[in-house]
């Protein structure tokens, strides 16, 4: 599709909507471009953390647990960043505007995911620990109900 049909198609449906539903696009639109400043700014933090740190001098030890934890935990908040942008120009595409429940809790997972990437076993408490076991069982739980319930007429799948 041409960038042409799709702004036409854009005015089309903006000419037919409410003015709440235009308020939702607006805010849509505007978190989507706020996210591409984010995921921006977490790939050159990335980018510069990986070659000033492990290439040109050298002291950024990728065996070195911490250096990995940092790393990955780095990768894991671009990557959230990213689902999460993802789900919102879904909602865009798909001209509806609630988001999905599965890709928010997905983007849970993955934060709970990351947390325990970069989660240091010393400092951190028991109880701490089993609180995110908790919360990502839970999660796990949700998205399993959410996984298996039927889908609703006209309604297709997206992830």
């Amino acid at each position: 599709m041409s960038l042409r049909s799709e702004w036409t198609g854009f005015r089309n449906r903006w000419a037919v909507m409410t003015l709440y539903q235009r308020f939702e696009q607006a805010v849509t639109l505007a978190l989507s471009v706020l996210l591409i400043v984010v995921i921006l700014a977490a790939m050159w933090n990335l980018f510069l953390r990986i070659l000033l740190g492990l290439v040109l001098t050298g002291h950024l030890d990728p065996t070195d647990h911490a250096v990995f934890q940092a790393v990955f935990g780095a990768i894991f908040t671009v990557i959230i960043a990213m689902e999460f942008k993802r789900s919102i120009v879904v909602s865009m595409e798909s001209h509806d505007t609630v988001f999905h429940v599965r890709t928010v809790v997905l983007v849970a997972l993955l934060a709970l995911l990351r947390k325990f990437i970069i989660l240091d076993l010393e400092t951190t408490g028991a109880a701490t620990i089993a609180a995110l076991a908790f919360a990502t069982v839970a999660l796990g739980g949700i998205y399993w109900l959410i996984r298996t319930m039927p889908q609703r007429p006209g309604r297709t799948e997206r992830n």
